[in-house]
């Protein structure tokens, strides 16, 4: 166990912005009456696990189910805490960044919960391929806390934010704090 940073994720108290984070990622909200859901889709089960928890955190009621291709696919009730952030993060049925949005640390640990990968000595903070016009401002958004990534992937089905560099990852790694007490998070979580 590495020394809790003041900055990390498990030193923040919860919030529903916090996951802002998965709509970095491939994560969708959706209005419902008065209210709003957010789900995303992951690769693993321990991704959706770990992101239910965060969610139940948060004081949001979170569901985990398959998609169609049966791929863990983790969502909050429709609440009207999420009115907000679906209001700013989307422009009629377009996914959008927020100008003002910066990732601070949970959200940055709900992001890589979501699309994180790890890559050699580098790591990847997976992007929505519907979204491509999310790119440049997410990579703008994770420079402006001191993170500066390279935009890879742009024309493929896994676009990214590529992260390299010993200050950049200990940034990111300090941001996100330990990995969810499982095994295969163990291989997934960024490290320096």
């Amino acid at each position: 166990m590495s020394q809790l940073s003041f900055f990390s994720a498990e030193s923040v108290p919860p919030a529903v912005a916090d996951l802002t984070g998965l709509l970095a990622a491939t994560g969708q909200v959706v209005v419902v009456g008065g209210g709003a859901r957010l789900s995303v889709v992951v690769d693993d089960l321990w991704r959706a696990d770990a992101l239910a928890e965060m969610i139940t955190e948060t004081g949001l009621a979170a569901e985990i189910t398959r998609t169609d291709e049966n791929n863990p696919l983790v969502r909050t009730a429709v609440d009207g805490r999420l009115a907000g952030i679906a209001a700013a993060w989307t422009r009629g049925a377009v996914k959008t960044v927020p100008p003002q949005w910066l990732p601070g640390a949970r959200e940055l640990r709900a992001w890589t919960l979501a699309a994180g990968i790890p890559e050699a000595d580098r790591y990847l903070l997976g992007l929505d391929p519907h979204a491509p016009d999310t790119h440049s401002p997410l990579a703008s958004a994770l420079m402006r806390v001191g993170i500066a990534p390279t935009l890879i992937g742009t024309r493929g089905a896994r676009p990214a934010l590529r992260i390299s560099g010993r200050r950049r990852l200990s940034r990111l790694v300090e941001n996100v704090g330990e990995p969810p007490n499982q095994i295969e998070a163990l291989s997934a979580w960024p490290r320096i």
